[in-house]
């Protein structure tokens, strides 16, 4: 696998995990634990725009994986 293909496949599953994260908060009976699901979906999100970033990055040095 390229670094490429896992730098995408990251992204996949942060994508799934800020998904889990957001049910969680939204079934959450606690205020509480609401309250931790949802600051650990923010983080997870500032996560994924850095590897956002990064598959910029490698889009323009490496012309190849550019989507067309």
């Amino acid at each position: 696998m390229t670094v490429y293909s896992n730098v995408k496949q990251c992204q996949v599953s942060i994508d799934g995990i800020e998904a889990q994260l957001s049910t969680f908060a939204l079934n959450s009976q606690d205020e509480k634990a609401q309250q931790t699901f949802h600051n650990a979906m923010l983080l997870v999100g500032e996560v994924k725009k850095d590897l956002q970033k990064r598959i910029t990055e490698l889009e323009v040095q490496e012309p190849q994986y550019k989507p067309t």
